[in-house]
């Protein structure tokens, strides 16, 4: 399996692949399922508009309940056949698997001052779909090595965009920016996506377009107000 061979295949189906590395065990991958060991874990999803318009196609869109958690679970099992390896995922806990650390050993991804990570290119507008875990050795190519977009951003305005202040140094106040969403002043937020998310200027090429706004900010509300819902 050589790289480009891997990231057409992912291209494919609408994903992209979002970095990869070969892990130690310090790094919680689970072995295979046949009890091999990983040799090379392969983070897909999706940076700005690109997976929307094949999701909109799939029947899995038209699901009431976690249609895209749905859609990524098929698409990553079909890619993981194909290619010869175990589909691993992001959401389907507790527990949930440390796609966050893996994240920041696959590619140049940083915490961000409101939380989510940045990326220097996408900015905020990118996301985790998948990892494909194989059991040999793919070469990679060498991870960049751009810095921390924010530290050189002196104003920070993703920090004082909150219409209620939800992001502070104390950390991320969800239930209230959930009661602001899910209010009557909340609508901007909710069918527009986050101002703090959109007040950053890093990436702004790669931003959602509305309607792919509207359908992670319900869906995060939804998953809020009831836990066992998916991570759409």
């Amino acid at each position: 399996m050589d790289h480009p061979h891997l990231c057409r295949a992912v291209e494919a189906r609408g994903l992209i692949v979002r970095g990869a590395f070969h892990p130690s065990a310090e790094d919680g991958v689970p072995a295979m399922a046949d009890g091999r060991g990983v040799a090379t874990l392969v983070l897909v999803g999706v940076a700005g508009r690109s997976l929307w318009d094949v999701f909109q196609a799939s029947p899995e869109s038209q699901q009431p309940q976690n249609p895209l958690d749905r859609w990524s679970r098929r698409v990553a099992a079909e890619l993981a056949g194909e290619l010869g390896a175990d589909a691993l995922f992001p959401f389907g806990g507790p527990p949930f698997l440390p796609f966050i650390r893996w994240a920041q050993r696959a590619e140049d991804v940083y915490p961000s001052p409101i939380g989510p990570l940045i990326h220097p290119e996408y900015g905020l507008w990118h996301a985790y779909r998948g990892a494909l875990a194989f059991p040999g050795s793919v070469d990679l190519p060498a991870m960049d090595a751009r810095p921390r977009p924010c530290d050189a951003c002196a104003d920070q305005p993703c920090l004082s965009a909150c219409p209620v202040g939800a992001f502070s140094a104390r950390g991320y106040d969800v239930p209230v920016c959930i009661e602001h969403i899910d209010g009557r002043h909340g609508a901007d937020c909710l069918d527009g996506g986050c101002l703090a998310r959109r007040a950053c200027p890093v990436g702004v090429g790669y931003r959602y377009t509305p309607a792919q706004m509207g359908f992670h900010m319900r869906a995060f509300v939804a998953g809020n107000r009831d836990p066992s819902r998916g991570n759409d």
